[in-house]
């Protein structure tokens, strides 16, 4: 087996692309203290035009993920091809989700794909210390969590933003 250290991104790269670049940006810059094993840099689908191909090389990112951060944004729900795929695979695999909001809200809101409404995720408003913060706790909060057999939706109160900066 594989040594999961990876955060895998799902996103709506139609619309959303700019905010899944942002968060490499931060990776990347010296000043950011983010860090993560972007799974999306471990292979490229090689035949764009092939569904199966394409997701061939989605399970072996998986392979290596920790844990799975979904960037929400307007459309995401409505994703039914990768995204919904991506999501329900990390539900069988039983990969921490981070829900990061790309509206601002700080909880779950109706821009929730279906596919997570109902499970044991975290949501966070996009920026750059919650993101972090989130990455850096919600895994072991949801093994403990997940293995009491508690499901629904979590989010960080307001002291931990204001902790934060934010």
């Amino acid at each position: 087996m594989a040594y999961r250290n990876k955060t895998y991104i799902a996103f709506d790269g139609d619309n959303d692309m700019h905010y899944y670049r942002l968060m490499t940006a931060w990776q990347a810059h010296d000043g950011f203290s983010l860090n993560f094993h972007n799974a999306h840099d471990l292979n490229t689908a090689r035949d764009s035009s092939q569904e199966e191909s394409i997701k061939r090389q989605l399970r072996e990112r998986f392979a290596n993920s920790k844990q799975l951060v979904v960037l929400i944004g307007a459309n995401t729900r409505y994703l039914t091809k990768f995204v919904k795929w991506e999501l329900e695979v990390a539900l069988r695999l039983g990969l921490p989700i981070i829900g990061v909001n790309l509206n601002g809200a700080r909880q779950m809101d109706d821009r929730c794909p279906p596919t997570i409404r109902d499970q044991l995720v975290v949501y966070i408003s996009f920026n750059h210390n919650i993101i972090e913060h989130a990455m850096d706790h919600w895994p072991a909060e949801f093994q403990r969590l997940n293995s009491t057999g508690t499901t629904g939706n979590r989010f960080y109160n307001d002291d931990v933003y204001r902790r934060l900066g934010l």
